[in-house]
Order: C-alpha cells, then sequence, then structure tokens
C-alpha cells in the first residue's frame, strides 16, 4: 500500500484536497462588485444598445431597457451563480468554462447598461469591431508565446518581437511601397529577436525569464535609436507607409454587428484566423507537434528516442518569432500606417498573460487574447460615450481585467514540465 509521508494510502485520499477556491473566490468579487454598483450607485435613464448600422444586410432593432431594474435583476442572477460556484467546488466538482461564460456575459450586459444608461446608443458593432483589432497582436503573440512554451522555452521576448516586427514593417513598407515587403521584414526581425533570445537562453544556458527582459529593453533601446535617427530625418519616405486595405468578404461581411467586425478586415486578421486552427493542429495532429511538446515535457526521454532538443527548440522558437514578428506588423502597416516610440505599449506581457489563461492551448490562448482586446477597446467606448466611470478606472480596466483572469479563473493548471529549464546533454 503507497504511502504519503508514512500516511497509509487510503487515509492520504481522504486528507489530500484538490479543490481550488480561486474560480468561485474571483465570480464572488465580481458579484460583490456588481451588488455594490448596480445597488449601491444605481443611474437613472434608458440604456440602449445599437445592433445595426447603415449597410448591414439586414436591419436588427436596438435593444432599449430601463437600466436600473436590469441591473439589478442581473446583479443577483451574478450572486447566485456565484453561489453555485462556491457549492460546486464545495463537492470538489470543477465550475465549467460555459459556466463561467454565462456569468460574465450577465455582468457584462449589466455593466454596460448601467454605464450607458442615459447617454447615447451603444454601438455593439463598433464594440466588437474595435475589439477584434485591438485583440489580432495579442492573437500572434499568444501563438508563439505557445509554441514557444511547449517546446519549453519561456518567450518573454514577446514584446520585443512584436516592437521589432511593427518598426522593420513601418520602415520597409514605406521605403519600398510594398505591402508584401513589410510584412516578410517583420517576420524576419522576429526571427532575429528570437535568436537572440535563443542563443542565450539555450546555448549559454542563461536563466530565460532574466534574458527575455533584457532583450525587451535591447528591443525598445534600438527602435528609438531608429526612429530619432532613420525615421524623423525624412518622415515622409521612411515613416509614412500606407495602411492594409480591408477586403469584405461578400454578405458576411454585411450580417449586423459581427460582419464588419469578422469579415471586412485586412489580411493579417484573415490570417490570424488561419494561424489559430493551423497550430493547434501542428501542435496536437502532427509529428512535428509531437516532438515539440515532448521536448517541453521529458525532454530527456526525447533525447533517447533520438530527438536533437535543443535543434528543435531553436526551431520552434525561430517559427514562434516569425509569428509574433508578423502580428507586429498590425501596429503600422495595419493600422496607423506609422512607427511611434514604444507603440506596443506593454501588449507583449499581456499576450503572456493570454497563454497562461489559455492554458498553453493556441485556442484557448487566442480566446483570452479577443477577452484582453475586449477590455481594452471597451476602455475607448465608454470613455467616448461619457461614462460616469473614472477615467483613471478606465485605463486600469484591461489590466485589472488581465490580473482577475490569469489569477482568479485559469483554476488548477500547469505549465509543460520542462517549461523554462535548459537541457544539458
Amino acid at each position: 500500500m503507497t504511502t504519503v509521508a508514512g500516511i497509509p494510502g487510503a487515509v492520504a485520499l481522504e486528507k489530500l484536497d484538490t479543490r481550488s477556491w480561486k474560480t468561485p473566490v474571483a465570480l464572488g468579487v465580481f458579484a460583490l462588485g456588481a451588488v455594490v454598483l448596480f445597488l449601491g450607485l444605481p443611474r437613472d435613464g434608458q440604456a440602449d444598445f445599437q445592433f445595426s448600422q447603415s449597410g448591414d444586410f439586414f436591419s436588427i432593432p436596438d435593444l432599449i431597457f430601463t437600466a436600473t431594474p436590469v441591473c439589478i435583476g442581473l446583479a443577483f442572477a451574478c450572486v447566485l451563480l456565484a453561489a453555485g460556484s462556491f457549492a460546486l467546488v464545495w463537492f470538489k466538482r470543477l465550475t465549467p468554462l460555459w459556466y463561467i461564460g454565462i456569468f460574465a456575459a450577465l455582468f457584462l450586459v449589466g455593466f454596460l447598461a448601467w454605464a450607458a444608461a442615459g447617454l447615447r446608443p451603444l454601438p455593439l458593432t463598433g464594440l466588437l469591431l474595435g475589439s477584434v483589432s485591438l485583440s489580432i497582436p495579442l492573437v500572434f503573440g499568444s501563438l508563439g508565446g505557445v509554441i514557444g512554451e511547449r517546446t519549453g522555452v519561456v518567450n518573454v521576448a514577446i514584446e520585443g518581437q512584436l516592437l521589432g516586427g511593427a518598426f522593420t514593417a513601418a520602415l520597409v513598407s514605406s521605403v519600398t511601397g510594398s505591402f508584401t515587403a513589410g510584412l516578410f521584414a517583420a517576420a524576419v526581425a522576429g526571427v532575429l529577436i528570437a535568436l537572440i533570445l535563443g542563443v542565450f537562453a539555450i546555448t549559454y544556458i542563461v536563466e530565460q525569464v532574466v534574458v527575455g527582459v533584457v532583450v525587451n529593453v535591447l528591443v525598445l533601446g534600438l527602435t528609438n535609436f531608429g526612429y530619432s535617427t532613420i525615421l524623423t530625418v525624412d518622415p515622409e519616405h521612411l515613416n509614412r507607409s500606407a495602411t492594409l486595405p480591408a477586403l469584405p468578404i461578400p454578405l458576411l461581411s454585411q450580417i449586423p454587428v459581427i460582419g464588419p467586425a469578422l469579415f471586412d478586415q485586412s489580411i493579417i486578421v484573415y490570417v490570424a484566423y488561419v494561424a489559430v486552427p493551423a497550430v493547434w493542429y501542428a501542435l496536437f495532429r502532427t509529428k512535428w507537434g509531437l516532438r515539440a511538446r515532448s521536448v517541453g515535457e521529458h525532454p530527456e526521454a526525447a533525447d533517447t528516442v533520438g530527438i536533437n532538443v535543443n535543434r528543435t527548440r531553436y526551431l520552434n522558437l525561430v517559427i514562434a518569432g516569425a509569428i509574433v514578428g508578423f502580428g507586429g506588423a498590425y501596429f503600422t502597416i495595419g493600422s496607423v500606417g506609422s512607427f511611434s516610440q514604444n507603440m506596443t505599449g506593454g501588449q507583449g506581457f499581456i499576450a503572456l498573460a493570454a497563454v497562461i489563461f489559455g492554458r498553453w492551448d493556441p485556442v484557448r490562448a487566442a480566446m483570452a487574447a479577443l477577452l484582453f482586446g475586449f477590455a481594452t477597446n471597451l476602455q475607448n467606448s465608454l470613455g467616448i460615450l461619457g461614462s460616469p466611470v473614472p477615467s483613471e478606472f478606465l485605463l486600469m480596466l484591461p489590466y485589472l481585467v488581465t490580473v482577475f483572469a490569469v489569477a482568479g479563473l485559469v483554476g488548477r493548471s500547469q505549465a509543460p514540465a520542462a517549461d523554462g529549464k535548459p537541457y544539458i546533454k
């Protein structure tokens, strides 16, 4: 009979408590916030949710309702759901993802109704469109993070790869007048930064997190220097690229709410749609993915069957760098057409949080990136509406969502066993 610290196996199982209270506590905090906000600080007036815009294939009437009673009802619904989550964990059952989704949807509707009460109509199409746009670099960053960590390398340099991709895309596209050249240059920049990380983290066995932070600082310094000494010399020819044109998909782009947001986008967005399932399939359904995951879970076992561990890590780090660098081009030629200093603004670290929140799965990480993009755009939308929410809180909103999501809702998860651990043969 097996024992744990001298305790017989049967007794050890009784004493082992695998319950994680993080999810119910997080839901309880949000439910308490809903009660305080909706009951303690009620707002008079009607909330107007606008679903359609001109050019849609068909029209959906606005949803208009009195905010206060609806918000109060949703607050009590959140309390009940939070209590249900506590009950599930008490009986040693996990809180399902769909359960958390329902809670999030009810809380979000209540918060939007409370914030928009008595103000102008809230255009849901614009809210979703901005969310998708802001989340695209996060999606590419999270995919690169998943690939790196699945092979045992913590890619803290996502921020630097996004920034390097944005700089080179703006410069090369401005000089050549070619979007293709700009996108290719952004991917190459991501690869070069990934190789710098790989040389120190894999070959010279320097602590990976420290190397990643140093690489981010290095890229920030290089891009600032390049901006001040190169781009500002002749901004009309070196930092004035046209932006990628939108490529609307017939009929689909005219569907209310989701059509303009999903199907009237540039090529970078459509590549993201393909990249997420492609990376998932490659990681979990191909020989390459099996080797990559084996290197990240048990490099010694992978080595014994003939897999070159460090070469595999280098290869995957290069692929991840190309993906992240390509996504960095969205900051410049995908949106504003020019580069500015530190324009990524810490998005690479949020992408790294999306990797953890998504439990090192490409699809879940992309969904987490969409969540963080939505939180960022919600800050902008509420500010435009003139919401009574303090501007300081609006600025904090994306980061608060990130912290609560990773610390409270991710539940019990475990990174690949060899993640961040160098391999010495």
